[in-house]
């Protein structure tokens, strides 16, 4: 597909500006933007010359006929939304309130044990303390991949062992954890590399570390401590998570942590390792059961 953002319509630009002002992340204007683009190119006529009708044979074609995932078809009743309900202030709910929402399966996030995380910071970035650093980052505050890239020397705030999420997904900035390990890490980091304004910068020294590099250190310490692909550099954060709640953190303080805005997203990492339920002991085995059944 053509790049959107280059020369576009006043309409385009328009719905980008809505949406940015909006502090929508930067990949959901580009999607939203694009669906919209899609759906104009399907009909070869302005979006704002459609109508319900049209909208609606638009959305039954990538569900019948292109067989899009249900993601998917989220994603394009929310450009939807945005587009005609707040952009243009149509009334759009009375067509979407007629096409039911696909649902996907619920999954637990795949996650790594501690002791895979552990050996993940040391056999796999063994030699490396760019790599230690960078991933102890990602683990030690649940971050997103480019929350880790975008940190800049001014968001630690080691006296206070707290960490700025200053470039975060939907523009709500927040706090996270800074552990004295990190720290410790940090500082042997600083003193050999000597960044100056993105703790981890890029090619451009002035520039954030590019995110395609964030996954390869992953992948590489992965590889090098010979551990299982749990999905990516993400699977760090649902870690992060999971490894919270099971050692006692509130629920409600994970997801401040975690920049959720619903505490729903959060409740997705209540479930349990098979690792950690082997370490449970039933209540029952907390009692004593030593005197006899029947008195003699």
């Amino acid at each position: 597909m053509k790049n959107i953002h280059s020369n576009p319509t006043p309409l385009r630009q328009k719905f980008i500006e809505y949406l940015t002002l909006n502090r929508k992340a930067e990949r959901t204007v580009h999607c939203y933007v694009s669906f919209i683009y899609s759906l104009a190119k399907h009909y070869r006529r302005s979006p704002e010359l459609l109508g319900a009708d049209e909208i609606q044979r638009w959305l039954y074609h990538l569900i019948a006929e292109r067989k899009q995932a249900p993601s998917t078809i989220n994603l394009a009743i929310n450009a939807v939304r945005s587009f005609y309900g707040k952009l243009l202030q149509r009334d759009i709910e009375a067509l979407l309130k007629r096409i039911k929402r696909p649902r996907r399966p619920a999954r637990s996030p795949r996650v790594y044990s501690m002791a895979e995380v552990e050996k993940l910071l040391t056999v796999g970035t063994e030699g490396n303390l760019r790599s230690r650093a960078f991933l102890s980052c990602v683990y030690g505050g649940g971050l997103r991949l480019s929350e880790a890239t975008h940190i800049r020397i001014k968001d630690l705030d080691g006296a206070r062992h707290r960490l700025l999420v200053s470039h975060p997904k939907g523009g709500r900035q927040r706090y996270t954890l800074l552990s004295e390990n990190l720290l410790s890490v940090l500082r042997d980091y600083y003193r050999q590399f000597q960044p100056k304004t993105y703790l981890f910068p890029g090619a451009e020294p002035l520039q954030p570390l590019n995110k395609s590099t964030g996954q390869s250190i992953f992948y590489g310490a992965v590889a090098k401590a010979k551990l299982p692909d749990r999905g990516g550099i993400h699977c760090l954060r649902h870690s992060f998570a999971t490894h919270c709640l099971e050692n006692g953190i509130e629920i409600t303080v994970v997801q401040m942590l975690l920049g959720h805005a619903s505490l729903h997203t959060t409740a997705g990492y209540l479930h349990v390792r098979a690792e950690r339920l082997a370490q449970i002991e039933s209540p029952l085995g907390l009692l004593d059961l030593k005197s006899p059944l029947i008195p003699s």
